[in-house]
């Protein structure tokens, strides 16, 4: 499929860290079954410039590990729909991720992991908060979020430890 990933890095980043974010995010949408070419703009910060916009977005003031915004109100499992797409570019943009990577690694510390499985992990996260789907409760959906992140991290051969 002919996506398009958009990394923009605020804060030092290893290239290699953002070539798994693209791979995560593609692993995402495919596994989503996403057949039309979107579009999805990431954003690599530290946890001040999260929090900043956690604040002005969510008037939360705190910082975070990720943030989504959509850019459509889709349903878990609802496909973009061509008609969506950019006449210009012939994408659908979806929307657009905000990644602290000082709240990454930290998390990623605490978990006992690495911050590339840290990341992906976000960045999966994000992309199916960007299709619709919600972790606000600890009911059925949270669960739903949660096998789907699993199956596709596993996909990849990132393994939780």
């Amino acid at each position: 499929m002919n996506h398009e990933v958009t990394i923009d890095a605020w804060v030092d980043a290893p290239e290699e860290l953002g070539r798994q974010i693209e791979r995560s995010v593609l692993a995402a949408l495919e596994a989503e079954g996403v057949e039309i070419p979107c579009a999805v703009a990431v954003c690599l910060a530290d946890d001040r410039e999260i929090q900043a916009v956690n604040r002005e977005q969510r008037d939360i003031d705190r910082p975070t590990d990720v943030l989504s915004f959509p850019a459509f109100d889709l349903e878990p499992g609802e496909k973009p729909q061509a008609v969506w797409a950019d006449p210009d570019t012939g994408l659908v943009f979806l929307g657009e991720m905000m990644l602290s990577l000082e709240r990454a690694r930290e998390q990623a510390e605490e978990y006992g992991h690495s911050l590339e499985r840290e990341v992906c992990y976000l960045a999966v996260h994000s992309v199916l908060h960007l299709l619709g789907y919600d972790h606000m409760d600890e009911g059925p959906e949270k669960a739903r979020m949660r096998a789907r992140e699993e199956e596709i991290l596993s996909s990849l051969g990132i393994l939780r430890v």
